[in-house]
């Protein structure tokens, strides 16, 4: 009887969990994370069981990362998400890829990590004192402009001639986009120059010498197409989204489980 193993990725907005068998991804979930992070991580773990016809007998560890993982307390124990982070691009990297540089793009933050060739992190930065260049950020902005942020990517990407944004902080982003709405801007150009600005924003975190590394995006923001593109044309190169970007986080923390376990 085969051993499962979970990793449980306790965010400031949802609750990740992916549930990994024989070094493969078999299932992943997502809920709300709500006021019991406790309770909704064990309803995720035993929805994923069931799910799957596994029994809670055949789960051999349960690893929690992220800002909640120290009151998961299903889980064996815990591993900081950066470590996590690192390890998740094991199996959602493109095969024949080693990425040398993740940026994550969280609900409230944003990361930039390092890794050697053995996918040891090397170092990090992170940009969490201001929800500009977030996915918050980005439901924001979607919610002014009167659309869903399913629809921000592929709006942005029919853009003709993308606004400047200009400020650096969400708030008077926000009042700047807000004056671009008065003015009868399109809003596939706010859009664009929306995700142009994140993007500057972010590669200004990055070491200049770094960047010449394979480079891999995960978090939620990475499903956003518009963003991606932007990312690739201000660094000029290609950048990669991994598999299950979402669930990066919580792949690491089940793969570290399966070394416990």
């Amino acid at each position: 009887m085969g051993k499962y193993y979970i990793g449980l990725d306790g965010g400031s907005t949802y609750l990740k969990a992916a549930l990994i068998g024989n070094g493969k991804v078999i299932d992943t979930m997502v809920r709300n994370t709500g006021i019991d992070n406790d309770g909704t991580a064990r309803k995720l773990a035993g929805q994923l069981c069931e799910n799957n016809g596994i029994r809670a007998s055949q789960i051999g560890y349960i690893m929690a990362t992220g800002y909640s993982r120290k009151v998961l307390e299903i889980a064996d124990d815990d591993i900081s998400e950066i470590t996590a982070h690192a390890y998740g691009v094991r199996l959602t990297a493109p095969k024949e890829y080693r990425p040398g540089m993740i940026i994550d793009i969280g609900g409230q933050d944003s990361k930039i990590i390092y890794l050697d060739s053995n996918y040891t992190v090397k170092n990090f930065c992170m940009n969490d004192k201001c929800a500009a260049g977030t996915g918050k950020f980005m439901e924001v902005i979607a919610q002014i402009l009167e659309t869903t942020i399913d629809n921000v990517g592929p709006l942005s990407l029919e853009a003709k001639n993308p606004c400047d944004i200009n400020s650096t902080c969400v708030v008077f982003a926000q009042s700047e986009v807000i004056s671009l709405v008065a003015r009868k801007y399109d809003r596939r150009d706010i859009l664009a120059g929306m995700h142009i600005s994140m993007a500057k924003r972010i590669v200004k975190m990055m070491k200049k010498s770094e960047r010449d590394t394979d480079i891999l995006m995960t978090g939620g923001g990475s499903l956003n197409t518009g963003l991606h593109r932007a990312f690739e044309e201000e660094l000029m190169r290609d950048v990669y989204v991994a598999s299950y970007p979402q669930f990066n986080g919580a792949i690491g923390a089940a793969l570290i489980a399966s070394e416990r376990g």
